[in-house]
């Protein structure tokens, strides 16, 4: 779907926000028209759910140009994974950000603004009307922790201007956005895969069903589990570059290094928490723990000079073209150290994330199962969700699902499209 300068919106237009972990999208539309998705950085229509407060300028940027200025030094605070806070205790923490005190709940208002403002630039008028995407549960086995993570979420939305605020379930967006281009009826099972979730609904989706207002009979189940890209990055940095700073090391009294820094480390909305000095100084006590030391001078390396979110990206990378290609991906990692390198293959995808991978995939299985299907299968499989491209989770779903077609969606707008469908 293509992106262009919209004429000013109708009063009864409405936007539709996907609010992701890893990226964000944005889609607006004139009731019973189609989704046009908006640009938010230059030609690009998602991007990185990102924040970096430049220390340097007192400035503030987002998306790519946020992880540009931090992968090129700028002095500064990097924020990502930003959705994975609600429902989680430390949303209304604070964090020292050019010495003030910032609300983590502010820097999710801050990103909507960003959002709220490049759509009012491409539509000529600042737009009140918003679905918002949210997961089947932003927080697993804990109904008032979800319904306070949507709150949150709709406080953030109040406070940058949107005044009539509604929300829908992400996969069933998806579905909605895939139903535009059927020919047929058809039973879909729709796997949204994202950066902090993955979620799944089976739902009837054709042609004569598209415009009743009340689609409920037409989903048959809904599931949901808290598993998405950020924990395969964490997996696998566990496995391939944490290691490097000490992870499983063993100690002078055949112990361990205690590990919970290098989980931190290796976990995106964590990250941020370990260059505070009481964490600095723990890991720096850790030294007594090493029997290579040299291990820890990376270690203590990498946390002065705020390097983790380098790092994370690095895995992320070198996981998205391991995936892509099926060649072995090279990680650089001579910002720590001269010459210092680690690697991920194809086999390391599959040994390190094969319990991960299972877990999403036995909650696609609760989900067809709970649907009741007359033959135990959904006739297609819609992906959607950037993570859904990685090729070891797509091998584990067709063995799961044998003999059921795979059709990719729009991985990163096919939500927010899917959104603006469900008022109208």
């Amino acid at each position: 779907m293509r992106a262009s300068k919209q004429k000013a919106p109708s009063a009864d237009g409405i936007l539709g926000i996907d609010f992701g972990t890893s990226n964000s999208a944005v889609a607006w539309a004139a009731p019973l028209g189609s989704a046009q998705l908006i640009a938010l950085e230059g030609d690009a229509l998602a991007m990185p759910t990102a924040v970096f407060y430049n220390a340097e300028e007192g400035s503030t940027h987002f998306g790519r140009e946020a992880i540009t200025h931090y992968l090129e030094g700028t002095e500064g605070r990097l924020m990502r994974s930003l959705k994975s806070l609600l429902g989680s205790p430390l949303l209304m923490e604070t964090t020292l950000i050019n010495n003030q005190l910032v609300n983590f709940s502010d820097i999710i208002t801050t990103y909507l603004a960003a959002l709220r403002e490049r759509a009012t630039r491409q539509l000529g008028t600042a737009p009140t009307r918003v679905v918002m995407g949210r997961p089947v549960h932003f927080v697993d086995d804990d109904a008032g922790r979800d319904a306070q993570a949507e709150n949150s979420l709709r406080q953030a939305a109040e406070r940058v201007g949107f005044t009539d605020i509604s929300f829908q379930f992400e996969p069933i967006a998806a579905a909605l956005d895939y139903e535009r281009r059927l020919t047929r009826d058809t039973t879909v099972l729709v796997a949204d895969i994202g950066g902090g979730t993955s979620d799944f609904t089976v739902v009837r989706l054709g042609p004569a069903r598209r415009h009743p207002s009340n689609r409920g009979d037409d989903v048959l189940a809904t599931t949901g589990v808290h598993i998405g890209g950020t924990d395969f990055d964490q997996k696998l940095s566990l496995s391939q570059v944490m290691p490097l700073l000490g992870y499983g090391h063993m100690g002078p009294q055949h112990r361990e290094v205690p590990n919970r820094v290098f989980f931190d480390l290796s976990t995106w909305h964590l990250i941020n928490w370990q260059y505070q000095p009481k964490a600095m100084a723990q890991a720096k006590a850790l030294q007594v723990n090493y029997t290579d030391v040299q291990l820890h001078d990376r270690l203590m390396r990498v946390l002065n000079a705020r390097y983790g979110h380098h790092m994370a990206h690095d895995v992320e990378q070198a996981k998205i073209r391991c995936s892509q290609t099926g060649d072995d991906a090279a990680m650089d990692l001579s910002y720590v150290e001269a010459g210092l390198l680690a690697s991920l293959g194809a086999a390391d995808l599959h040994s390190h994330l094969a319990q991960l991978l299972a877990n999403t995939v036995a909650c696609a299985r609760e989900c067809v199962q709970r649907a009741g299907l007359t033959h135990g299968k959904p006739d297609a499989i819609y992906l959607t969700g950037g993570s859904s491209a990685l090729r070891t989770f797509q091998e584990s779903l067709q063995a799961e699902f044998a003999g059921v077609p795979l059709v990719t969606g729009d991985l990163f707008g096919g939500v927010a499209s899917g959104l603006v469908y469900s008022r109208f």
